[in-house]
């Protein structure tokens, strides 16, 4: 796998060259089930206008700098995209400093696997892409650290692709208390559980769901089910039950040194190889918010990578058994 981490201070040119390099695939995964069947782009104009309206000109921006064209601003909306699954763990490490550990597990050739670090609208975030502005983890300038999972359901309704809530939330907010607050308000599409972490060590877990209300938690753990286990073969393919009790294990009973804790991210039965079926892990991330850091983790191979003093940068990494 060939890894960007790329500083983009403002949108503009190198933004655009993005997204170029990467449109012709979004736009065939977009499109997959007919143009019919996404939002019109005054229905997703209109939508994050009403939900994230902090986000419209920066929105706006960017579907100009992608060409003004009626399909790339509707894909950049988030609004009502195609289904998409994917596994992940993620949990809140029980000692002192504040710190978050992630495993992203999904489809590897569905993917952006690009680190941005952006100074949009005055607030700094860096975390990792997909749809080249939305967020599958990240931190802001506030420490604030967020990751998402999963939750494990079928149901798909109106709402927004998550990693764009997960963006809102860094450009926005700067703690836990702000970002369980959007949290409950913003629609999803489908299930997610979205943990966040402040640089203050106060966390929480929300599990949203297109069809009720999200629910406000202090789960340290998170992996892909909600309260109950609903979809009963996606719950035993992934083994999501066996992850959160590992993990809860670890929290509760050794209540591991710092490092132990992130290395047990990188072997089973939290590290999957699954990449045939779309759930296998991509990369290890760890964020600690009050320092502003964060760390991708593969296999005998770490990068460090700091907000405030952020290196762009490259690598190929090999992932055993996602060729």
């Amino acid at each position: 796998m060939y890894w960007r981490a790329l500083d983009i201070e403002s949108p503009g040119s190198k933004w655009s060259g993005l997204f170029a390099e990467y449109w012709p695939d979004y736009r065939k995964w977009w499109l997959k089930e007919g143009e019919a069947a996404r939002p019109t782009y005054a229905e997703c104009r209109r939508a994050l206008k009403q939900h994230m309206p902090e986000m419209a000109p920066l929105y706006d921006d960017l579907c100009t700098l992608a060409g003004g064209g009626d399909h790339a601003a509707r894909f950049l909306s988030f609004y009502n995209p195609p289904a998409y699954l994917s596994g992940c763990s993620q949990a809140i490490w029980a000692g002192k400093e504040p710190v978050m550990v992630r495993n992203y597990d999904y489809n590897p050739n569905a993917f952006d696997q690009l680190v941005l670090r952006t100074d949009w609208q005055g607030r700094k975030v860096m975390g990792t892409s997909d749809g080249l502005w939305g967020l599958v983890d990240g931190v802001n300038d506030a420490g604030l650290a967020i990751s998402l999972t999963f939750g494990g359901r079928r149901v798909v309704g109106q709402g927004f692709g998550v990693p764009l809530i997960l963006r809102y939330v860094l450009q926005t907010c700067t703690t836990t208390d702000e970002a369980t607050a959007v949290l409950a308000r913003v629609p999803t599409h489908m299930s997610y559980n979205v943990t966040v972490l402040d640089k203050k060590r106060k966390y929480a877990t929300a599990m949203m769901g297109p069809d009720r209300d999200a629910l406000i938690t202090h789960a340290a753990v998170a992996t892909n089910h909600q309260e109950n286990v609903e979809w009963v073969s996606h719950a035993r393919f992934t083994a999501t039950v066996e992850r959160e009790r590992y993990l809860l294990n670890r929290l509760r009973m050794h209540k591991d040194p710092e490092e132990k804790f992130i290395n047990a991210f990188l072997k089973p039965p939290l590290y999957s190889t699954a990449f045939g079926a779309g759930f296998g892990t991509l990369y290890t991330a760890v964020y600690r918010p009050r320092k502003k850091q964060m760390e991708l983790r593969w296999p005998g191979t770490i990068w460090p990578l700091s907000l405030n003093e952020f290196v762009e940068g490259a690598r190929e990494v090999l992932v055993p058994g996602a060729a």
